[in-house]
């Protein structure tokens, strides 16, 4: 691969245009020589279209799903559309700085047998504080992960580049060969745990997962879908359970199964309960319920 391969960046527009054109802005300001920008619609309220073009970033172009695809699906239609050899799956409320293409190719192309790499990532309303610094192994039994940093004052012990366990979906970079190799995303997760089980695969198939602090987005963290809501809830819980099922070893899912039913299960619904959540509660409910009912085959 050439030195500065052609990079495919690649956002989803879902009813947030004016999001979508900020991030464009931000994009302008790209110190790489060769790159595209595809702007994925999920079938918007208003075509993004006319606003889209105002911007005039001459490396922009829009493609229109007829149905929303969810994270999963409308990346997956991007990277279909993409030209690059290397793609930039990047959250539409982010803005980016100018560096960040040069320094995610350069960290990926120089790190044998790299599969995907993530930037850091900080809060946009709070630019001195970490969202994203890598990850933990993901614990199986329990089904949960952390970020080390996270939500902790970025002092620069988290500029480095080193291997993790996952990848973040805000903004991702992944190559040609590996997307080819893994077939993308799973679109069964629509949204959340998506990037966790790519992650998965992508170490499954000998590749992996880094994370590079030389450089950072800034996140406005939780836009399209909101801070608590219940699709959140919905997709968050079914895609968690979800996720385990598939990647778990008998023994893990047998332990997780028996922390979740004794512990988890239970906490939750009395914790939506004496909060009076009570759409939260059913949107947990169905969540959990598929998540244990999905096949698990692709």
């Amino acid at each position: 691969m050439q030195q500065f391969p052609l990079i495919s960046v690649i956002t989803l527009n879902y009813n947030q245009t004016d999001a979508t054109c900020e991030f464009l802005e931000s994009c302008k300001n790209l110190d790489y020589p060769d790159y595209e920008i595809l702007i994925c619609d999920m079938n918007s309220g208003h075509s993004p279209e006319e606003a889209i073009k105002k911007v005039n970033h001459p490396a922009a172009r829009l493609i229109r799903s007829d149905k929303n695809l969810g994270f999963a699906g409308g990346n997956n239609l991007g990277m279909r559309e993409a030209r690059g050899e290397l793609f930039f799956l990047v959250n539409n409320d982010t803005v980016l700085p100018p560096d960040i293409l040069k320094v995610l190719a350069s960290a990926f192309l120089e790190h044998e047998n790299t599969g995907a790499i993530s930037p850091k990532i900080k809060f946009y309303h709070h630019p001195d504080i970490l969202q994203y610094s890598g990850f933990t192994p993901f614990n199986f039994k329990t089904g949960r992960t952390f970020s080390p940093g996270y939500r902790q004052a970025d002092n620069g012990k988290y500029d480095l580049i080193t291997e993790t366990a996952g990848v973040h979906g805000c903004a991702m970079m992944v190559s040609r060969e590996v997307y080819l190799l893994t077939g993308g995303l799973d679109e069964r997760f629509f949204l959340y745990y998506e990037e966790w089980d790519w992650s998965e695969r992508i170490k499954k198939a000998g590749y992996k997962i880094l994370y590079c602090g030389k450089t950072q987005v800034l996140h406005k963290d939780s836009l399209t879908v909101g801070k608590s809501s219940s699709l959140k809830e919905f997709y968050i819980n079914r895609n968690r359970i979800l996720f385990v099922r598939k990647h778990a070893t008998k023994k893990e899912l047998a332990l997780f199964n028996l922390y979740y039913n004794l512990i988890a299960y239970p906490k939750n619904i009395l914790k939506y309960i004496v909060k009076g959540e009570i759409a939260l509660l059913k949107a947990y409910l169905k969540g959990v319920k598929e998540g244990k009912q999905l096949p698990l085959e692709r």
